[in-house]
């Protein structure tokens, strides 16, 4: 088995705003049963959504000192907005729920990568 990191490519948005509920509702009902299958295959480690670019600090330790700056270490048109940790037997399984989990989100991208070890 090894560990993926499913990650959940999201169009960014301005500061504090979401997509309205009637269109938020049915995509999260849809990824939490992606998740349900994902659990009860056991292949489930751990999951979160994240708050937009806005929110985050980049922190560089240069010449003995911690720099820290507001805003994504790179600016983009999309962003991490979730991700999965998934215990899969091979790739072609975490495809597999990438897949299901892009399906589920209306088509979002979904990058899949492997921890090293």
């Amino acid at each position: 088995m090894t560990n993926y990191l499913l990650n959940v490519i999201e169009p960014v948005m301005g500061p504090g705003e979401t997509p309205p509920p009637e269109f938020l509702e049915p995509i999260m009902r849809e990824v939490n049963a992606v998740a349900e299958q994902i659990q009860a295959a056991g292949e489930w480690i751990f999951a979160g959504g994240l708050f937009g670019p806005e929110a985050t600090t980049v922190v560089r330790h240069l010449d003995g000192e911690a720099l820290m700056t507001d805003g994504p270490y790179v600016e983009g048109k999309e962003h991490i907005g979730g991700f999965t940790v998934v215990d899969s037997p091979d790739l072609d399984a975490a495809l597999a729920w990438a897949e299901l989990y892009s399906k589920a989100t209306g088509g979002l991208p979904i990058e899949v990568r492997p921890f090293r070890r």
